[in-house]
């Protein structure tokens, strides 16, 4: 497995890509990594890191972009910053995944200047896992696409369910449309037309229609499909939700019993690792020709490791393949 790492992505620059990458080499085998960045640095802190293998090696870039700027404009006043090169290394072939701490915007526009999309992939989208109250369910697209038209989420139903199969091993995964009420004909004209859609489709038999905000952690539905828009704001509201729920109660309830409590507080943390992104490493750009894991831009070296283990699963579980198999099986249906 093959990996352009972003080393200059994410809010604490090179230094957890670095620890994360020699994590990742010492217990994955048939891991090589392209640390891509700025070579001087790079060089001198991994001879400080005293870590040396014919397995990671360094590629130049001129400059990044930082979370501030706005990715378009980045991307186009430094054509060969760190995300971008690792784009270009995948699109040439040179490395099967691209893994990146960075600006997430900046991320997907590099991506989709390269055009490496899947067969029939219309655009590709962010997927990542959420607990529920009976396991994992998929949310897709949380950013990657906020102008969605209802094939495109259509699309996202597709590669969503193939993903909680493949990765969350959930053999009949059931599929809800985010919406403002679970009745018919809720929502604008994209989500009534993807409503339509998706009631006709391949996923006719797993869509269970419109769900709504509150059934999202309930584990009533394993795949939530919406617009990019509506996914970043679920994803932020959520990531907050838990942060502030874990810091206000986890100290109340500790600090009322008279005895264990050193027990209470480490299944309050257990709990709480569920809901970390650190966890997960990252989350895949579902639709990209190669493997894309966008992690959290606060990832430590711990979440790169991680990161850097869900691109080699991604890779050996075929999900490319299968999705072009179910892409390419629903346009024979319609062509027919």
């Amino acid at each position: 497995m093959r990996v352009a790492l972003d080393a200059m992505g994410g809010d604490f620059g090179a230094a957890p890509n670095i620890d994360g990458a020699i994590s990742a080499l010492q217990t994955l085998s048939d891991l090589q990594i392209q640390l891509v960045g700025d070579r001087p640095q790079l060089e001198a802190m991994l001879e400080a890191s005293g870590f040396s293998s014919d397995r990671l090696q360094i590629v130049g870039s001129d400059g990044w972009v930082e979370m501030h700027e706005k990715p378009v404009d980045a991307l186009r006043k430094k054509p060969n910053c760190s995300i971008a090169v690792c784009w270009k290394l995948m699109a040439e072939k040179s490395v099967d995944a691209v893994v990146s701490a960075g600006h997430t915007g900046a991320v997907v526009a590099a991506g989709l200047r390269t055009r490496l999309f899947l067969k029939n992939v219309k655009r590709p989208g962010i997927a990542v896992a959420l607990p529920t109250l009976k396991g994992r369910a998929v949310l897709v697209d949380v950013g990657a696409n906020p102008a969605a038209r209802p094939e495109h989420l259509y699309q996202y139903g597709v590669m969503g369910v193939i993903y909680a199969r493949r990765i969350l091993g959930i053999e009949n995964p059931r599929v809800g449309l985010m919406n403002i009420g679970s009745e018919e004909g809720k929502g604008n004209d994209l989500y009534r037309e993807t409503h339509t859609l998706l009631a006709q489709s391949r996923l006719k038999d797993c869509y269970i229609g419109n769900v709504e905000g509150r059934d999202l952690y309930a584990g009533g539905v394993d795949v939530i499909i919406c617009e990019g828009f509506v996914g970043n704001v679920i994803l932020k509201v959520s990531e907050g939700m838990a942060d502030f729920l874990f810091k206000s109660v986890t100290p109340e309830v500790v600090g009322r019993l008279s005895s264990e409590r050193g027990l209470a507080k480490q299944a309050f943390e257990d709990v709480g690792r569920r809901y970390q992104y650190s966890e997960e490493g990252g989350a895949p750009l579902l639709g990209i020709d190669g493997t894309c894991i966008i992690c959290h831009g606060s990832s430590d070296s711990r979440s790169i490791n991680n990161a850097l283990r869900v691109a080699s699963k991604f890779k050996d579980l075929s999900i490319n393949e299968h999705i072009v198999e179910e892409l390419s099986a629903e346009m024979c249906n319609n062509a027919g």
